[in-house]
């Protein structure tokens, strides 16, 4: 799929489901090429960003497969295919153990998550579908079996490990929040990501301490995985992310009321 070489990620959560169509239809007038819907959504809630945009890809971030049958997913890509065709790209991903008790062997069960969608009737093609993955083996299988990988909450580091790891060929979309207003909002966004073991080890192994991770991040911590403030040196990090190896970077604006019309706007300008 052509995603674009930057996207946006936001949730209903943070902008209400009634201003979806707004939403999209301004991302997509700033030139965003890919719309990422997170907060483990259903797939059919893509249905409002479609129908406000006219081109643009959107994209689960991401269906959680511990709550997810995969061949409902199936279904519902089936009916947004059918009236959206070419647009819509299924973001999977395992969750976190803190949050799902079922929470076990996360590599076989998205296997096995994999196989029941290429044997539906309605199954998703590979290069329809993207994992969120960090550590090798997910990282592996999003090669093998997806378009690519959706890192998420990562540092540069982290980029530049997952393209040596995919090889030349897939898909590399990382996620990066921001923030303009300053430190405060990326360390309230922080917070919860650094309580969060599948991210914290990734930090861990991509040039951070238990100093660090520990009391709500080190400025260098926050610096580089939530940069803020200056929009100069916001863009500076996310040039990192396609120097390092992306294809494609999803911007997060935090601490912006419903839509984050200044934070889209800034950095596509920065970036153009």
């Amino acid at each position: 799929m052509e995603l674009g070489k930057l996207g946006v990620w936001t949730s209903y959560g943070r902008i209400g489901e009634e201003n979806a169509a707004e939403a999209a239809r301004f991302a997509e007038e700033l030139g965003y090429g890919t719309f990422w819907l997170g907060s483990s959504p259903r797939l059919s809630g893509l249905r409002p960003l479609l129908e406000g945009s006219e081109h643009m890809v959107v994209a689960t971030g991401i269906a959680n497969l511990w709550t997810y049958d995969a061949r409902d997913l199936a279904r519902e890509y089936a009916e947004l295919e059918r009236d959206f065709p070419g647009r819509v790209l299924v973001g999977i991903g395992i969750g976190h153990p803190e949050a799902t008790s079922d929470y076990t062997r996360p590599l076989t069960a998205m296997r096995a998550f994999l196989d029941v969608l290429d044997r539906s009737d309605s199954h998703i093609p590979e290069e329809r579908r993207i994992l969120a993955a960090l550590a090798p083996k997910m990282l592996a299988l999003s090669a093998e079996r997806a378009l690519g990988a959706a890192p998420y909450f990562v540092p540069v580091a982290h980029t530049r490990y997952a393209r040596e790891q995919l090889g030349p060929g897939p898909t590399l979309a990382p996620e990066l929040a921001f923030a303009l207003a300053g430190p405060e909002p990326a360390r309230e966004y922080a917070s919860l990501y650094l309580s969060l073991s599948n991210y914290t080890n990734n930090l861990l192994r991509h040039g951070f301490t238990e100093e660090d991770i520990a009391n709500g991040g080190s400025d260098r911590l926050i610096e580089h995985v939530v940069p803020n403030g200056d929009v100069d040196r916001i863009a500076a990090i996310v040039r990192a992310h396609f120097d390092a190896g992306a294809d494609h970077v999803v911007l997060q604006a935090v601490g912006e009321q419903g839509i984050p019309r200044a934070g889209w706007t800034k950095l596509a300008e920065a970036l153009s």
